[in-house]
Order: structure tokens, then sequence, then C-alpha cells
């Protein structure tokens, strides 16, 4: 039989396993919340006709706005990733992203009915590197007209900027991953 003091040690041990481990997961749950999202498996395609709004726009002069025929914010956000870049070719990232990022910030975009910026929103704003912010807010403002929301009669996307220290950067829309 066990005595008193070897029961109250027991429960003890078995608190303290039980804190760490909980320690642990939050620890690991905030850490995590640090890092760039994984590449997803399979490409990021929005639903459109045959000829998608990059096709149409590689016939255009660079920085033209053409129409988006997305029916949603997520298969939108596809076609002003797409635009970004083509605006931004020099400043892309190319290849797999390091581990280490200088910044990594969640934005919203209102775009009204003519592809105009409305307002920008920091969802999770890299306040770290102010002048990341800042650069990608000229970024987003500097790049309208977007292509026009044709489904919709504006439209708010999200997306993930993943920034290096060359200054470069990828959408995690277009992410070619990350190491």
């Amino acid at each position: 039989m066990n005595s008193p003091l070897q029961t109250l040690r027991r429960t003890l041990s078995n608190h303290y396993r039980l804190g760490c481990m909980a320690l642990g997961a939050g620890a690991l749950s905030w850490l995590s919340a640090c890092v760039a999202p994984t590449p997803k498996s399979e490409p990021h395609a929005p639903a459109q006709t045959p000829t998608s709004a990059a096709q149409e726009r590689d016939t255009l002069p660079s920085g033209a706005a053409v129409s988006s025929v997305a029916h949603s914010a997520k298969a939108y956000r596809v076609d002003a990733a797409s635009h970004l870049y083509g605006l931004n070719k020099q400043r892309i990232y190319k290849g797999r992203l390091p581990p280490m990022l200088l910044a990594v910030g969640v934005l919203d975009v209102d775009i009204d009915p003519q592809g105009k910026v409305k307002a920008l929103q920091w969802k999770r704003a890299p306040k770290h590197a102010p002048q990341v912010m800042a650069e990608i807010e000229r970024m987003v403002k500097a790049a309208a007209p977007y292509p026009t929301p044709k489904n919709m009669s504006q439209v708010t996307y999200t997306d993930v900027w993943l920034w290096h220290q060359s200054g470069k950067f990828q959408l995690d829309t277009l992410t070619e991953g990350q190491d």
C-alpha cells in the first residue's frame, strides 16, 4: 500500500508533467505562428473561363488592368497576385524562400468596381519592419487599377506577403515554397 506521501508525490509529478506538456504545446503553437505558411500541395487555380486573367494580361502592356471573372475573394486574389507580380517582376524572389524572412505580413485589400484600391487593413502587420509595411502599402496602391471584379460589386481579398532581406518578396498565393 502506498503512503500518503508517495501518493502526493505521484500526483504532483503527474501534474508537473501535464503542465510541462501544455507549456510545450503552447510554445510550439506560438512559434508556428511566426513561421511562414508551408506551400500548398496543389497549385491555386482560379475558377475562370479557358482564358484566365493572367493569360489575358500577358497580351497587354505591363500594368494594364483587365477584368476578373472570379466569383469569390479567394479566386480574385489569384488575379490580384498575378497583377502585382506582373508589375513588379524585378522584385519577385525566385525559387524557394529561405526559412528565415525579414517580414511576414497579412494584408486585406479593398478593391472597388473599377479596380481602384479603396482601403488597406493589416491583419498581421510586420511592425518590427515598418519600412517593409510602408513599401508593401506603396506597391499595392501603385498597382491600381487592379482587374475589375466583374462578378462582384467589390472585393476584399487577403494575401500573405513573404518579404526577404534583399527587398524581394513572394505572395502566399503564388509562392514557390519555403525551406
